[in-house]
Parts: structure tokens; C-alpha cells; sequence
């Protein structure tokens, strides 16, 4: 029998100099909102202070669907830190319907029925009292 130390789970710290305060806010209200660049039309993650797409500030924060398809992933099991417990998990990029690529886990799914395409939609993780953390699960 072993005794499996278990770290806490790492929480992100919301930051207005590295720009993601707003998406935490948003989060916490159960909102997935994305940088927008009104001048192209099109979204961006991850926060940055302009767009990738002109180089302008004009940046918006803007609610996604949540909406998407499994662009790829990996399932892990040599746990970082703090997810001792949960191996084996899924750890997948989801090309939302918007054409953003995000990271996240999969949930609510065993990890060999997990395939490329797949639709999934958001779901959240509540990490703490002010950290709701995105994943996304089965779209059923």
C-alpha cells in the first residue's frame, strides 16, 4: 500500500498587468468571455494587450459560446502536482466555434472515449470561492 501525498491544486491568480482579470471576472459569473478585435472581426486567445491580428488596442471582451470540437489532446498519467488524484485525465485543445483554440480538461468522460472531432461544450470546475475554471465535457 502507498501513501500518495497529495499537493494542492495550483489556483490561478487573476492579473490586470498580464491582462486576464476580466476573464476570471467573467468566469466567475459562469460567463467564458474572449478578447475581440472589433477591426478584423475576430477573436483571440490568450489575453494579450493588443491584437495579433492589427496591433491595435481596441481589444473587447466578448462571450463565447462555449461551443466546439476537440482540435487534439492528451491523456495523462504522471500527474502534475496537485492532480494526483485525478489520473488518468485529459488534457485537450477545443477549437470553439468561434475559431479560438483553448486548452482544457475534458470531464464527465472516460478518457478512452475521448476522440479527435468530438463536440464538446463548457463546463466549469469551481476551484475556490473566486476561481471558476473553464473545461468542457461531451456536447450530448
Amino acid at each position: 500500500m502507498s501513501d500518495v501525498k497529495t499537493n494542492p491544486r495550483p489556483i490561478p491568480k487573476p492579473n490586470s498587468y498580464i491582462h486576464t482579470q476580466p476573464f476570471w471576472d467573467a468566469a466567475k459569473r459562469g460567463k467564458l468571455v474572449l478578447q475581440y478585435c472589433p477591426e478584423s472581426g475576430r477573436f483571440q486567445h490568450y489575453p494579450r494587450p493588443v491584437s495579433i491580428y492589427t496591433g491595435k488596442r481596441n481589444l473587447e471582451w466578448r462571450e463565447v459560446s462555449g461551443h466546439g470540437k476537440v482540435y487534439a489532446y492528451t491523456v495523462t498519467r504522471a500527474p502534475m502536482p496537485g492532480f494526483e488524484n485525478r489520473v488518468p485525465y485529459v488534457v485537450a485543445t477545443v477549437e470553439l466555434d468561434e475559431g479560438v483554440r483553448i486548452l482544457g480538461n475534458i470531464l464527465n468522460c472516460p478518457p478512452e472515449n475521448v476522440k479527435i472531432g468530438m463536440e464538446v461544450k463548457l463546463c466549469w470546475e469551481k476551484l475556490s470561492d473566486e476561481i471558476m475554471y473553464p473545461a468542457f465535457e461531451p456536447e450530448r
